[in-house]
């Protein structure tokens, strides 16, 4: 059901960023990342906040959940595996390509239908071997088939046309927008293109974070459930092997986790209580550190997301600093570097 309330469209307007990590290296700070945090209370309710969380700005594909769940509320019949890969910004392992097939399958619609952008496979190690074996980008390894894919379903599934199926005013869009608008609960500032050729839809870091929420407590059985269930369930199917993100789903029981381009993360709990960071250089290595840091100021014991500091800085070849979050973000102390 619709929520009854939505509020303005977010200002488009020069985020007002703060300070959210240090790369400390040797004990002294070598460089500073900006973002903005929002930290949600079970009830919803802003608990912490850092920088500009109100300011409209591209979530990339830390929306695709909110998506997955708009196309289940279309008819989408799929769950477990296949809805978690729906969601997913994959690694192109053959698990994900196979899966994508299946979809396609389901929809009785051949590869030839998909719009997004031919590409090598997001995951280093999988890209490596696709080039060791002479093989060409292609729209099946490209990072988001499985929505794609998915798109496809939902159109035959309600007698929508597939041509244009990416274009703003076609149903399947409009009926996205509609679900993002609910879940965010504010109009979208903006609509542009995203990097696989969807629309991406501006909201604000508030925003997204209450989306993530709903979905993550929703009732059992309803469209939101079915989404974050399968994803938590099946974390590497919506990243894939070795990636952080499903790694911190596995390590905080009942978290669910989306990561997107351009140093975007969020993650809820089954009560409500959820987070959602953006760097705003787009640096990845500050992401998660910065987001267990948010986990922990939500409740998350810090004990379950000590692996989740992020890389080690290297003098020599040895660890000699780390990228760690501001003081202000760590009420209990989640990094180890001094």
């Amino acid at each position: 059901m619709l929520s009854s309330f939505v509020a303005d469209a977010p200002l488009i307007r020069e985020p007002l960023h703060a300070p959210v990590a240090h790369l400390i290296r040797g004990g002294v700070v070598e460089g500073i990342h900006y973002g903005s945090v929002v930290v949600l209370g079970a009830d919803g309710r802003v608990e912490f906040q850092l920088g500009d969380i109100e300011a409209a700005f591209y979530p990339r594909s830390a929306l695709k959940p909110v998506q997955a769940v708009a196309m289940v509320r279309a008819g989408l019949p799929l769950d477990g595996e296949l809805l978690s890969l729906a969601a997913a910004s994959h690694s192109g392992e053959e698990r994900h390509l196979a899966g994508t097939r299946r979809i396609l399958e389901l929809a009785g619609v051949g590869e030839d239908a998909l719009r997004n952008v031919p590409d090598m496979p997001f995951g280093p190690g999988v890209r490596d071997e696709w080039v060791r074996e002479g093989r060409a980008a292609s729209r099946l390894a490209q990072n988001c088939s499985g929505k794609h894919a998915a798109m496809l379903y939902t159109c035959v599934l309600n007698g929508w046309p597939l041509e244009g199926y990416l274009d703003p005013s076609h149903p399947l869009q409009q009926a996205i927008a509609e679900i993002v608008e609910d879940l965010t609960g504010q109009r979208i500032a903006r609509v542009t293109v995203d990097g696989c050729g969807a629309p991406l839809f501006s909201v604000s870091l508030n925003g997204l974070a209450r989306a993530v929420s709903r979905i993550a407590s929703a009732v059992p059985g309803t469209p939101e459930a079915r989404v974050a269930d399968a994803m938590r369930a099946h974390p590497e199917m919506a990243s894939g092997a070795g990636r952080d993100v499903a790694a911190l789903m596995r390590a905080v029981p009942g978290l669910l986790a989306k990561d997107g381009f351009e140093g975007v993360q969020v993650a809820a709990l089954p009560d409500g209580r959820a987070v959602a960071v953006k760097i705003a250089d787009g640096a990845n290595r500050a992401r998660i550190p910065v987001a267990a840091a948010a986990l922990a100021w939500a409740g998350v014991s810090p004990e379950l997301l000590t692996e989740f500091q992020g890389e080690a800085l290297l003098g020599g070849g040895e660890p000699v600093g780390c990228v760690r979050p501001v003081r202000s973000l760590e009420p209990v102390v989640v990094s180890a570097c001094a």
